[in-house]
């Protein structure tokens, strides 16, 4: 996976969460942000890997997996790019 960026925005740590709960936090932070933020997420859940991915698309959100283990997950996700 790439390297992680020297510079993001906010963290949003969803450890111990499970989808759709990961989906939904991410959509309610995502609405108080500006396009073009970029929010580094960590989920311990696995099927974020599918759900996260999707959700980005359907909202035109660009997504980047930077880190995936067994442990968790970690996606860069900007906030409809303009």
């Amino acid at each position: 996976m790439a390297s992680s960026p020297a510079q993001h925005g906010p963290t949003l740590d969803l450890s111990g969460k499970f989808c759709p709960q990961v989906v939904l936090e991410i959509a309610d932070f995502a609405r108080h942000q500006p396009q073009g933020t970029q929010i580094l997420v960590i989920s311990t859940d696995p099927l974020s890997t599918i759900d996260v991915p999707l959700f980005a698309m359907k909202q035109g959100h660009a997504l980047e997996v930077l880190a995936q283990s067994e442990a968790e997950c970690r996606f860069l996700l900007t906030i409809r790019p303009s």
